[in-house]
């Protein structure tokens, strides 16, 4: 009963256009991420933060970058979805949309990552699995590590990859992370983009690697950073109730 007076409170508050969340106040660093339309591939990414007058400056970008396939869909995230919106599913090769803390860092490159040692930083091995397999609802999508080497043919599905230069250098975003809701969409994360950004993604936002870089490096957990992913219009028609910069 709780449950479903908390879906119809929050359909009411989208139906009369008050977001139950928004960008948090004590937020003073995002990673803007602008694609041109749902369907579009393809995203400009700036990193902002705020100024010792609380006015939002782009201190990174605009660079270009690549995301799903098939574009963008609702995510889950802090932002509240439009009534009836489609969302985020697995294996739609679609991005998410809307407003995501970010995680920690999963590496298997062998050039060290500059960044904040606040943020975790997890050094991948063959132990280590991201279960995308809706199967298993108490795995799905969360990192696991196994007391062995991933050797049966689930555990090697489920390996987060190591041989994969585009993923040698992880950052989280926390799309369905907090209690994840099964087939919802696993594994989102900022990579190194494939073919110089020729290539989109399976969901996942993707740069050139010296960008990727560039932003974990000055990424600041005590500024709580957000990633904002829209398509324009969303962006700007949300701008002032979101909070956005």
């Amino acid at each position: 009963m709780k449950s479903l007076f908390r879906f119809v409170l929050l359909a009411l508050l989208t139906c009369l256009g008050i977001s139950h969340a928004s960008v948090p106040r004590d937020c003073s660093q995002a990673i803007i991420g602008i694609a041109d339309g749902w369907n579009s591939s393809h995203v400009t990414l700036s990193l902002v933060e705020k100024n010792a007058h609380g006015q939002w400056v782009r201190v990174l970008g605009p660079w270009k970058g690549r995301l799903g396939r098939n574009g963008l869909v609702w995510g889950l995230g802090l932002h509240s979805n439009p009534w009836l919106a489609t969302v985020k599913r697995e294996g739609d090769f679609r991005s998410p949309a809307g407003i995501f803390s970010l995680g920690g860092l999963w590496v298997t490159n062998k050039k060290p990552v500059q960044h904040d040692a606040r943020i975790p930083y997890v050094q991948v091995g063959p132990a280590d699995l991201w279960v995308s397999d809706p199967a298993y609802p108490h795995l799905y999508n969360r990192h696991v590590r196994l007391d062995h080497p991933a050797r049966t043919a689930w555990e090697k599905k489920e390996q987060m990859r190591q041989n994969d230069y585009a993923h040698s250098i992880k950052l989280l975003i926390c799309h369905n992370t907090e209690s994840p809701e099964v087939g919802a969409g696993s594994s989102i994360f900022f990579h190194i983009w494939r073919r110089d950004g020729a290539a989109p993604t399976a969901g996942c936002t993707a740069m050139n690697e010296l960008h990727l870089r560039t932003i974990i490096a000055r990424l600041n957990p005590s500024r709580n950073p957000v990633y904002i992913l829209l398509p324009k219009e969303e962006y700007a028609s949300r701008r002032r109730s979101w909070r956005l910069p």
